[in-house]
């Protein structure tokens, strides 16, 4: 009698079932792609306007002239990396350094601008080249990512670089004078910090610059430790630092646009020149007047609202907490080195910081939720943030006369309210977290069986023994169930992470 034989449904590289959660995230990283390609392109576009290069740009001429950051590329080749194992590592990190070291022979030949990095961006662009032609499925999707997480970091640099130009063209005055203003709710913190440096330097100068200039390599060391294991489990995490990172850089200029300020070491100090309202800062507080918008430069960047470097710093602090004692205790001296530095050095006022507190939170939590699934604890934090930051931006244009006249009403309202964000964010944390934990894994193919299982799996008498023994060997007489040490329950075959 003829039977209809039984189809096999196709399989991916690692010889398991396609997971049906896999043809969305691809349509979703394609759109994720096609959209990034298309503001870069924008941004391209709009920067020659205003007469430079924009960020595609820069970052195509990088691959022969000499790099902008060497470091920077490094650190893009570090987060490429993540995918391979350490044998390619070794073998990548040759190649970079044999490129560079060629480069370098060459440009000192022609007496060219000297730097590094084009090894290493050289080696990025290879991995993404090997995956395209080499590799299928699974193994040619992480691969690609592992590119495109070193090529965003370098592109979003670039990115704000030209962002960051875009602003001091397009924006003539800036509104330093309601924030100095509305900063006296806060008792002036810039300035009280200022003249702290100023006495104490130049040790804590000499630190502090040191945090503040190495705020992404702090960054970019707790990224690789979060996706350590990448190249192991071959796939990524749901949710890490590096995505943060890079969101705030990108959502982070365009309320620059909307918000204009340079900082206090520029309109209040020497570093403003002729385009500083007065030489104040930091030993003199400005006087609280009616604010206006007050003329700028065409070249000075308005990066100061919100303070980004706050908002990275506490996205650093965040994910810090997952690590060991040390790289803890490393989170939360970059987070207090970096507040005190944005202050003490001028770059920001008060009212900066907290808006940059909620800013970073309130964009952590909307990526966590969008990895780990959307929840109505989520969604009520993103809302409050999102109406906090929004309110702290419009008390600081349209109140900063009053907030300056009532600083003991104002002041504490507004650490109120940024504490309610900071609060509502650890309490949604944890219990996001809570629940993860309680959810039950999912069963891995070839995966050793836990403990328990394994006692409960033993036999109780010889006989049972024997059948369990023979029903553990295969239609060949290969025994499976006991590896090569002897040792019960071990298996020889490598868990295929889904």
């Amino acid at each position: 009698m003829m039977t209809e034989p039984t189809r096999i449904p196709p399989r991916d590289d690692r010889g398991t079932q396609p997971a049906p959660w896999r043809r969305p995230r691809v349509v979703l990283w394609t759109a994720a792609g096609v959209v990034t390609l298309g503001f870069l392109v924008a941004l391209e576009i709009v920067a020659r306007g205003y007469g430079f290069s924009g960020p595609i740009t820069e970052q195509s001429r990088e691959v022969i002239f000499a790099p902008e950051s060497g470091p920077l590329l490094y650190g893009g080749l570090a987060l490429t990396m993540v995918v391979l194992t350490w044998r390619q590592r070794l073998i990548a990190l040759g190649v970079a350094a044999g490129v560079d070291i060629v480069f370098f022979l060459v440009r000192w030949v022609l007496d060219a601008d000297m730097n590094f990095g084009n090894g290493a961006l050289w080696v990025v662009l290879g991995v993404a080249v090997l995956g395209l032609t080499r590799r299928t499925g699974h193994e040619r999707t992480l691969l690609l990512k592992g590119t495109g997480l070193g090529l965003l970091l370098v592109a979003g640099h670039k990115t704000g670089d030209t962002w960051l130009l875009i602003t001091s063209k397009t924006r003539a005055t800036v509104l330093d004078a309601y924030v100095a203003a509305a900063d006296h709710a806060l008792a002036d913190p810039s300035w009280l910090v200022g003249r702290f440096l100023n006495a104490t330097a130049p040790v804590s100068t000499g630190i502090l610059h040191v945090v503040y200039g190495q705020l992404p390599l702090a960054a970019a060391l707790v990224g690789l430790y979060q996706l350590r294991r990448v190249a192991v489990e071959r796939r990524f995490p749901a949710h890490h630092l590096v995505r943060t990172f890079l969101m705030i850089g990108l959502l982070g200029p365009a309320i620059y646009m909307i918000f204009p300020v340079v900082g206090p070491v520029f309109a209040y100090g020497t570093d403003g020149g002729a385009w500083a309202t007065a030489n104040l800062w930091p030993d003199t507080l400005p006087p609280v007047t009616d604010p206006r918008p007050i003329p700028f430069d065409g070249i000075t960047p308005r990066n100061c609202m919100p303070s980004l470097h706050t908002a990275w710093a506490v996205t650093l602090f965040v994910h810090s907490r997952d690590g060991s004692r040390a790289m803890r205790w490393a989170g939360t001296f970059w987070l207090v080195g970096t507040l005190t530095a944005t202050l003490g050095f001028g770059y920001h006022y008060g009212a900066d910081l907290l808006a940059g507190v909620v800013f970073a939170l309130t964009i952590e939590t909307a990526m966590r939720c969008s990895a780990h699934g959307w929840d109505r604890a989520g969604v009520r934090l993103v809302a409050l943030g999102t109406t906090v930051f929004a309110a702290l931006l419009a008390s600081y244009r349209w109140l900063p006369t009053e907030m300056a006249a009532r600083p003991w009403l104002f002041g504490p309202l507004l650490l109120l309210v940024t504490g309610a964000v900071i609060y509502a964010y650890v309490r949604t944390a944890r219990a996001a977290r809570a629940a993860r934990e309680r959810e039950p894994k999912p069963e891995v193919p070839g995966q050793r069986p836990a403990p328990e299982a394994e006692e409960s799996a033993e036999p109780a008498d010889p006989t049972d023994a024997a059948g369990a023994a023979e029903a553990a060997t295969t239609g060949t007489g290969t025994t499976i169930g006991t590896g090569t040490t002897g040792e019960s329950g071990a298996t020889d075959a490598k868990p295929e992470l889904v």
